[in-house]
């Protein structure tokens, strides 16, 4: 904790509220649309430019060889943060902010932490999250230890735009191979090096052999494999691109299958380039004959943020209390989220638009305030979108002649045909559109104007329990401020009162926010009588009570309280509908907050293709482990699918501990919007901050071998004590927009789910057996139980892979399938492998369900049938030369050699010696 805290990090990027909508675009083999962002927090420096300019010259170039000259960088986006001065070269950007930044360049995770890594959570194929590069590694600062920038950028490149994986193992780092000796993870074998241990003090280094664990026979926990400086092998860009001859990925001629690698385990053992081949970049492109042109880059700088409300008062709008609804939202909006120096202006528009209020400077509460006063009263006449989006646009040019970056809330229940003819216009404007679709009948045209302007999607129904419309506007917060300055929503929830009068609940203040806490009560008939206790016990009052829009309202002032806070709200009238709303800004900008995300895998989907529910949960970028996380979704028609979301590295998940919790999610009941609310909830008996690595962290380099001698770097930066630090409880609420699904037949749905794919299946030797140990799949995926697992082994991992069916079936009479996300355990006597010279035996597992449903066949795990080889020992211990697994038949020869000859001097002089000393010795014993 003292660690953390101690580091003034100020995050400025919105993290939790970035969606996976890059704009990035691939045209005539160029990829356009990249952003990259400078962090708020990073101080001003125009030498960054230009670094970055250099980094992505020279990757571009990079990436054209290492793809058979298919691909290139053509036009890049910088983002410069407000807090930096203006510059005549900066413009304003359009569509581009921090919340679609594909590249971060931001503080490290923790005070030396410069590793460059990629947020990439997803499986193997699928785009990554984003590039977070430090400062001081876009400066230069450390080319030692991770390489020249350019290449490695496209190292990082090829996990975000392809979903390929690393080919080493920080946890894995060596293996025992075919060839039975240790050999270190890495693509291709071809890269020469040794094992060996490396310890400084100081100025003064000491080199040792790399000695066997006892229980693992493989190296133990301090030996690294040391690279030749000097190599011909051309691959991997996956492994080391930092060596000067790799200029390429590995493919399936050189790809090192047997290896441990992240990539072997994610992507079903094929190499990197098969991966990137099957891509629908690679399908799309033919190589080019000339060389590319070097990238275009635009300098933007983010400005204020402008925002123009426009809000829909249709007659349709007198249905299901939806105008005070949504007048409810737009002011916890305008009184909480809306930050404060921001441009705010409102329209109201039914068949025509009109201006209610022009752009405002919110600078304190009397500016929001004048804002609530505009909300509108009444509702009649019919719905003109494109009457409310110009209109909205002309709000917005009265003080500006641009309206570039500016954001449009567009709220709409109802349906308009001519919506669609002011796409264009929307799209060419340079303004961001977001929607807010209220009730069944809201207009679909509007999607496509969110989705191309980079806006969000937000769907509200008309249950008004769930709460929806108000999280719709309370997760509008900028995409271009500092994480302190955001409003963060704490708590959310609604109920429907029938013969119980009460709703009571609490919710937990935690120390890394407190600032700006408001607390927002609604109901639909008569005012219920509000209790609100601060941890001590202490009665909260003077609620701000408007009893027309039938809401109560109190902010904190100063920083709330730390710790457990109780309301119990009473209803006064039968049938009431009561919600619970609270949010909060960072207690201390030099700490950063616990913050949520929540989105699923696609924005569009179509029966019966399964979905995938993700809610991230970090602390800058630290991620937060072993919380309660729970996602709501919520059919067109109100009727709600509660899923509680793991971290466990099973099923959906793909890291385990990596602060990313998921679940698949198949429970459609009908066609339509559906929109994502994830609650999470930690203990402070549970809850942990993981100061781990992340898992796609850049190689770095221990050293090189140069004429057989290290020249070794300083240690990586560890954070070897307090893995995982303890931390308080919190409560989060995140909304994670809408989505669309479609051909969802009515009636109860047929069982079309397998299993999910087991990805952490792992097999250890016990004397004569093998353990396998692994986590249970369910019926549908990971929900459920399956009825049976069939578990295979082979010589060959490819057999094992590629004709499953035809490998040596192990009996499992007795293995009952537990529920799923359990951990299942296995023990078996392995029969005779049929392969001839097979140095392993590899195993996996498919499970099967009630519906005679096959999972896919899971990774393949393996135990080696001999002890391993450890490196020769070396006639001293300092001798560096290349051994690390790579035969050098004229070292060894000579070597041993040279050995025999001293044996045979040696024991020939002790003979004579002890010739000698025996005849004048007295004989004694027998």
């Amino acid at each position: 904790m003292g660690l953390f805290r101690s580091f003034v990090f100020l995050l400025g990027l919105c993290l939790l509220q970035r969606s996976n909508t890059s704009f990035i675009q691939l045209n005539d083999n160029g990829y356009e649309g990249i952003i990259i962002a400078i962090d708020p927090a990073v101080p001003e420096d125009e030498t960054l430019i230009e670094q970055i300019k250099e980094m992505v010259t020279a990757a571009s170039t990079y990436l054209f060889e290492a793809t058979e000259k298919r691909f290139f960088f053509k036009n890049v986006s910088i983002l410069v943060p407000e807090n930096w001065k203006s510059n005549t070269q900066y413009k304003r950007p359009k569509h581009e902010s921090y919340k679609h930044a594909d590249v971060l360049v931001a503080p490290p995770t923790l005070p030396g932490r410069d590793e460059p890594y990629t947020k990439q959570f997803t499986a193997c194929e699928e785009k990554g999250e984003y590039i977070h590069l430090t400062p001081d590694f876009v400066l230069g600062k450390k080319q030692d230890a991770y390489g020249p920038s350019g290449r490695l950028f496209v190292h990082e490149w090829a996990h975000l735009r392809w979903g390929v994986f690393d080919e080493y193992n920080d946890d894995e780092p060596f293996y025992s191979a075919s060839s039975k000796k240790i050999e270190a993870t890495r693509c291709s074998t071809g890269i020469t090096g040794i094992n060996r241990v490396y310890k400084c003090q100081g100025d003064s280094c000491i080199t040792s052999r790399c000695k066997t664990d006892s229980k693992t026979k493989l190296y133990e926990k301090d030996c690294q494999f040391f690279p030749d400086k000097y190599q011909t092998e051309k691959a991997s860009i996956m492994f080391m691109q930092s060596i000067d001859s790799v200029v390429e990925f590995c493919n399936e001629k050189n790809h090192n299958r047997e290896a441990p690698s992240l990539q072997n385990k994610m992507c079903d053992s094929r190499s990197t380039w098969e991966v990137i081949s099957n891509s629908e970049d690679f399908k799309n492109t033919t190589a080019m004959v000339t060389q590319p042109p070097p990238p275009v880059f635009s300098l933007l700088k983010i400005q204020e943020r402008i925002v123009c409300l426009v809000l829909d008062k249709s007659g349709s709008m007198l249905n299901y209390n939806r105008l005070n609804r949504m007048n409810q939202a737009a002011k916890h909006f305008l009184l909480q989220t809306v930050e404060n120096g921001s441009w705010v202006g409102m329209v109201h528009f039914d068949s025509s638009a009109s201006i209610i209020s022009n752009l405002i400077q919110i600078s304190s509460s009397s500016e929001r305030n004048k804002l609530l006063e505009s909300l509108p009263t009444r509702a009649g006449g019919g719905t003109s979108i494109c009457s409310g989006i110009r209109t909205g646009f002309q709000v917005i040019r009265s003080l500006y002649s641009q309206i570039d970056g500016s954001e449009i809330v567009l709220l709409t229940d109802g349906e308009d045909s001519s919506a669609k003819t002011c796409i264009e216009e929307v799209t060419n404007s340079g303004a961001i559109i977001h929607f807010i679709a209220l009730g069944e009948n809201a207009d679909e045209a509007v999607i496509e104007m969110s989705i191309v302007t980079g806006g969000s999607h937000f769907y509200a129904s008309d249950v008004a329990e769930n709460n929806g419309l108000i999280d719709s506007f309370a997760a509008l917060t900028s995409g271009n401020t500092g994480a302190s300055q955001q409003s963060l929503q704490l708590e959310s929830k609604g109920l429907k009162l029938n013969s119980n009068a009460w709703m009571n609940g609490t919710v937990v203040i935690d120390s890394t926010v407190g600032k700006d806490t408001f607390f927002l009560i609604t109901w639909n008939q008569q005012s219920p009588t509000i209790s609100l206790w601060d941890p001590n016990g202490t009665p909260m009052e003077n609620f701000t009570v408007d009893t027309d829009s039938k809401m109560a309202y109190l902010n904190i002032p100063g920083n709330a309280k730390v710790g457990v806070w109780t309301y119990s709200l009473q209803a006064k009238v039968d049938t009431e509908i009561l919600t619970v709303t609270v949010n909060s800004r960072a207690a201390n900008s030099s700490v950063p907050p616990i913050t949520m995300n929540a989105k699923m895998n696609k924005d569009t989907n179509s029966f019966p293709s399964p979905m995938i529910v993700y809610a991230e949960i970090l602390q800058g970028y630290l991620p937060i482990l072993g919380a309660n996380v729970t996602a709501v979704i919520e059919s067109q028609s109100g009727k709600t699918e509660v899923l509680e979301l793991l971290d466990n590295g099973a099923g959906a998940d793909v890291f385990k501990d990596d602060g990313v919790y998921s679940r698949y999610f198949t429970a459609y009941s009908e066609n339509g919007r559906y929109s994502l609310k994830v609650q999470a909830h930690g203990g402070d008996s549970a809850v942990t901050r993981n100061l781990r690595h992340p898992p796609n962290r850049a190689a770095y380099i221990p050293g090189w071998v140069v004429n057989g001698n290290i020249e070794g770097n300083p240690p990586r930066p560890e954070t070897d004590e307090d893995i995982q630090t303890n931390l308080e409880s919190f409560t989060r609420t995140a909304t994670g927009g809408a989505f669309v699904v479609s051909n969802v037949p009515a009636g109860s749905l047929p069982d079309l789910y397998p299993p999910s794919q087991i990805t952490d299946l792992e097999a250890t030797s016990d004397e004569d057996e093998i353990r396998l140990t692994w986590t249970a799949p369910g019926d549908n995926f990971d929900v459920g139980k399956v009825q049976q697992y069939i578990i295979r082994t082979s010589g060959s991992i490819l057999d094992l892979r590629d004709n499953f069916d035809d490998a040596l079936q192990v009996n499992t009479t007795d293995l009952l399938p537990n529920e799923a996300n359990s951990k299942e355990t296995f023990a078996f006597k392995p029969g005779n492998i049929s392969e001839e010279n097979a140095t392993h035996i590899f195993i996996a597992i498919q499970s099967v369900d009630k519906s005679n449903l096959t999972s896919k066949v899971s990774n393949i795990a393996q135990v080696p049938l001999f002890v391993p080889q450890a490196d020769e020992d070396p006639l001293h211990p300092d001798d560096s030369r290349p051994n690390s697994g790579v035969s050098v038949s004229t070292v060894v020869l000579s070597v041993v050699g040279s050995v025999v000859v001293v044996a045979v001097v040696l024991s020939t002089t002790i003979c004579i010696l002890s010739k000698k000393k025996n005849s004048s010795r007295p004989r004694t014993g027998f």
